[in-house]
């Protein structure tokens, strides 16, 4: 596969190749129905999965041969999902060809049997009783019926049917006559001479799904699960769905509430912008997507195109180019004329890969064959009776368009729902919808909102305040080329100039709280002259701090912002509040936690990956990131030097010769039976024959498959290829792999080399760009139950507004009015208020559990690891002026994980030595009966040596009697 499977993908995979493989030697022995389950929720990536099998198959693996006479036929219900997958396939399965996939046409098809070594897609509208495909003809000799039977009768153990229920582009009696074709697969058909197929493969959302497909066979069962918890820790879906709605259901108020997604699409531009100019990624170009309602009379639809133009123009100060909007309208493919621009017909499904395409107009059709996780924001004029149809759009809009969690800014692991006429009631019918529709539990927080009470905070080091908006201030790379050049407007190259006048503030606009809005002049300016001045988005390049005064005037000075501002806010007559949090320098503290080696870990219950396939991630990882450009080579090298000492071992030992001939003969018997079976002569009569070049060629593929297929055997050859014998250097790479000690040496190497890379570069790789970040964290993860990550903190994080919540204004992230809203209990209120009075004190974070960013703590109950998660990371200042960061973790010592965090906190003290201090906290009298919190300090190498030793709780309890302290 051309793409990188996810751990947990390439664990079903595994689980798949074990569970084919079992029913195709299931009906060859019992000629029973096998059935393969695969379900697996949203998101999940099911044809990359099977596509992944299909390619196991066709051309084997470490444990399985290849089976390149396989014929697979996929069957879905439509049209539209067929050229899907297979376009996935296509474009993913590299070592699939492209004769190999084949659409079954109804005009053209008729075959006595299925050619091995296809792939054969079907959809159920073409097995229709009226259906072609399914009729004799004079140019049809075979029905589909007939085709499939005659290939399971003849060709049953390389026959597998694949049928995707998972993607449903059909609804109602429709897709009830879908199941009801597929089902003949299942029990076979006698109206159509067809028995039940060998092996079917059902791909599904949920078991209850595929229980229906199934309900009333009688078959073998071998079920595959993908749960919603290892879809959300791979990062393929965004964390949020927030569900917007007005206060009052009130008609009136839609177009208020599209400007109000229009504010959340620009917004997402601008972050996006920021963040792939940072990362160095191609722009991701977030859609805004408008479901309208049906048409009326000579009205394309019932609600006005025209406004809606004119909204989000007017809302994000800009004029749209044609090609930037465009409508999926099934009942035409025409061009429409809205607000004086041309709005072409697109197919849903060439959305994604049209990355001029700004703002989609639909109304019912988009979901069926469309994927395009550009779609960041949605408004839809539907009413409340069609949840429906806008939970089956939003489950297609939940993918990431990186296929990762975005770790420096989590606003932009969200999708937005704007829906004007329904309430908090509705709101939940399309939450449910969307389970249904779905598959039960969605692997993403979904979140209703009215629009004048959020659920979220934006929480940041960079708050923008109501007197300072602040952008941050990068410096483009000279000559490097600017991002919005590939949004299709011929104006965006004049992008970069923003970024040589510090002080451009486009012509007409006012920056007031966030939302650039449009002057009259600019309201009256037409499209041909509104080309020089077009893109919104590109004043977030600007990147500089504007004051804005109370008369409106937009002030920047981006180069002595920290001098001047005071003095521009008394000129223009604006004061300037000085509150505490104004000298907490944000970013400089999250810098120093950044860059101080903190490690944090990541607890998994199984291992993924074997330490050779981590090594060799790690090693290209290295070489990609330019930090070691020679490790994939000395890895290879250091095994190709451990085959060939095999090798030689074993010729001066003189078992090579005996072992090679092993591989360059197999042994064949022979034996005489008359016509009723029995045996003429009991004697067997043995044949010695050689293995062809062929035989010799399926052996060293599946040594290197064995190797971990990074190049370890070809490389060999290269070194040692011998034109006298040119298959020696092929059998001793074949005895090599077939050796279960010389296996277990690599391992053991694999494992050694692992950890002194990852020892060696894991802080080097701190500074590096977040796509190397985000591979690092992955391979490292893969590699080890418990392994070592270097903690980092976003710069922008989101949190549930929490109305019980105190203000607090020494938060390191705060909101743009420069408070965090967060709610402690009282254990943790007394502690951080403990800290705060203390002279060196800076400010604090809340370290949430289980977020991408949470610091993690790994601690061991009852035999097995557990992740843990402090409560509190406080930052002080020392003498020297540097920051000093601290762990606490208030704990109740009665609960059964005290005694098992308490040696997990040791440990991560004793590999922490740039920790300040490590403490477990408990609520005790002091000596005048006054209720107080003592405090164990990890960081103390006696403290942190007694507590390693404990083994029960009363022993942890004596050391906080006789080390535990008070805090002055």
């Amino acid at each position: 596969m051309k793409a990188e499977l996810f751990p947990f993908q390439k664990k079903a995979l595994s689980q798949l190749r074990l569970m084919a493989g079992e029913a195709i030697h299931g009906y060859q022995r019992t000629h029973a129905n096998q059935v393969v389950s695969f379900t697996a929720p949203t998101g999940a990536g099911k044809t990359i999965i099977m596509a992944s099998l299909i390619e196991e198959i066709f051309f084997g693996g470490v444990e399985y041969e290849e089976q390149p006479e396989a014929i697979f036929v996929w069957l879905s219900d439509s049209p539209q999902l067929n050229e899907q997958s297979k376009d996935k396939i296509d474009l993913k399965a590299d070592r699939i060809l492209l004769g190999q996939c084949v659409t079954i046409s109804d005009d053209s098809f008729d075959q006595e049997m299925l050619d091995e070594g296809h792939i054969y897609f079907l959809n159920t509208q073409k097995l229709g009783k009226n259906s072609n495909l399914t009729k004799h003809s004079d140019e049809r000799q075979y029905t589909i019926w007939e085709t499939l039977a005659n290939t399971a009768r003849e060709k049953s153990d390389r026959l597998y049917i694949i049928i995707d229920e998972a993607h449903r582009g059909m609804q109602g009696r429709e897709a009830g006559r879908a199941t009801t074709i597929m089902q003949k697969f299942l029990k076979g058909s006698p109206d159509d001479g067809l028995e039940p197929m060998p092996v079917v493969i059902g791909m599904s959302a949920t078991i209850a799904r595929f229980n229906v497909l199934v309900s009333g066979i009688v078959a073998t069962t071998y079920p595959v699960v993908v749960t919603t918890d290892e879809v959300r820790a791979s990062g393929l879906l965004k964390d949020r769905i927030v569900i917007s709605y007005p206060e009052e259901n009130s008609g009136n108020r839609d177009m208020a509430v599209l400007q109000a997604a229009a504010d959340e699409w620009k917004d997402k531009w601008e972050h996006w912008y920021q963040y792939c100019f940072e990362q160095h990624y191609a722009y991701v170009n977030p859609i805004l997507v408008i479901q309208v309602q049906n048409s009326t009379g000579d009205n394309v639809s019932a609600t006005d195109l025209n406004d809606c133009i004119q909204k989000i123009e007017e809302r994000c100060n800009i004029r749209f180019q044609e090609g930037e909007v465009v409508h999926t309208f099934g009942q035409t493919n025409a061009a429409l004329i809205v607000n004086g621009l041309t709005v072409p017909y697109v197919e849903p499904a060439a959305i994604s890969e049209d990355k001029r395409i700004k703002v989609v107009f639909f109304k019912e059709s988009l979901s069926t064959g469309w994927d395009c996780p550009r779609a960041e924001t949605m408004m839809s004029f539907r009413r409340a009776t069609d949840a429906t149809y806008i939970a089956q759009l939003l489950g297609r809009m939940i993918r990431t368009p990186m296929q990762m969690h975005i770790q420096v800014d989590d606003t932009l692991n969200d999708v937005h729902l704007y829906l004007p006429y329904f309430d908090a009631g509705t709101v939940k019918d399309v939450v449910q919808a969307l389970q249904d529709a779905e598959g039960g539990d969605i692997p993403a927080d979904i979140y209703g909102e009215s629009l004048d009470s959020r659920v979220m905070d934006t929480l940041s080091v960079r708050p923008r305040t109501t007197s300072t908006q602040r952008h941050h201030v990068t410096q483009q790379t000279p000559g490097q080329m600017n991002m919005f050049q590939f949004s299709g407007n011929d104006n965006i190259s004049n992008a970069s100039a923003l970024h040589e006048d510090s002080h451009y503030v486009p012509s007409g606009q006012v920056e007031t709280n966030g939302m650039q809005t449009q002057s009259a002049t600019n309201n009256e300016m037409n499209r041909s002259t509104a080309k020089s001045s077009n893109n919104w988005a590109n004043t977030s390049a600007t990147y500089v701090y504007n004051t804005v005064t109370s008369s409106g005037v937009t002030v920047a000075d981006s180069l002595q912002m920290q001098t001047n501002i005071s003095e521009f806010c008394e000129v223009n007559g604006t004061e300037v509040n000085s509150s505490e949090n104004e000298a907490i320098d944000r970013e400089g503290v999250m810098k120093a936690i950044n860059d101080s080696g903190l490690l944090t870990y990541d607890v998994r219950s199984v291992k993924i990956s074997n330490y050779l396939n981590s090594l060799y991630a790690l090693a290209r990882l290295l070489v990609q990131s330019g930090k070691y450009e020679k490790a994939k080579d000395d890895v290879l090298e250091e095994i190709v030097k451990q085959i060939r000492e095999y090798a030689m071992d074993l010729r001066r030992t003189g078992k090579y010769d005996e072992m090679a001939k092993q591989i360059m003969e197999f042994e064949m018997k022979t034996q005489i039976f008359d016509a009723f079976g029995q045996s003429v002569d009991d004697n067997i009569i043995y044949h010695f024959m050689s293995s062809t070049d062929t035989d010799i060629d399926r052996q060293f593929r599946k040594a290197e498959s064995k190797l971990g297929n990074e190049g370890v055997a070809n490389k060999y050859g290269r070194y040692f290829y011998d034109e006298d014998d040119p298959n020696a250097y092929k059998i001793d790479v074949i005895l090599y792999a077939a050796d279960d000690d010389c296996t277990e040496k690599l391992q053991a190497y694999a494992e050694k080399m692992f950890h002194e890379l990852n020892d060696k570069y894991r802080r080097k790789m701190v500074n590096m760009e977040e796509r190397f970040i985000k591979q690092y964290n992955t391979i490292v993860s893969d590699g080890d139950i418990i392994s070592k990550h270097n903690f980092r903190l976003p710069e922008i994080i989101q949190q549930p507004r929490d109305v019980n919540g105190k203000e607090y204004t020494d938060h390191l992230f705060v909101d743009d009015s420069g408070v965090a809203r967060i709610n402690l209990n009282s254990w943790e209120e007394g502690v951080l208020k403990e800290e705060q009075a203390q002279p060196d004190y800076v400010c604090w974070l809340r370290n949430p559990p289980r977020k991408a960013w949470s610091l993690c703590i790994p601690y061991e109950m009852r035999g097995e690891q557990k992740p843990t998660y402090p409560d509190f990371l406080i930052v002080r200042r020392d003498n020297d002026g540097e920051y000093v960061i601290d762990i606490l973790e208030p704990h109740d010592p009665t609960r059964i994980d005290n005694l098992g965090k308490a040696k997990g906190f040791a440990e991560y003290a004793r590999q922490n030595p740039g920790v300040g201090r490590i403490e477990l906290i408990r609520k005790e009298k002091d000596g005048t009966g006054h209720e107080r919190f003592k405090r164990l300090d990890m960081a103390r190498s006696a403290i942190r040596d007694k507590v390693s030793h404990v083994m029960t709780n009363d022993e942890l309890d004596h050391i906080f009697d006789t080390d535990g302290k008070f805090i002055n």
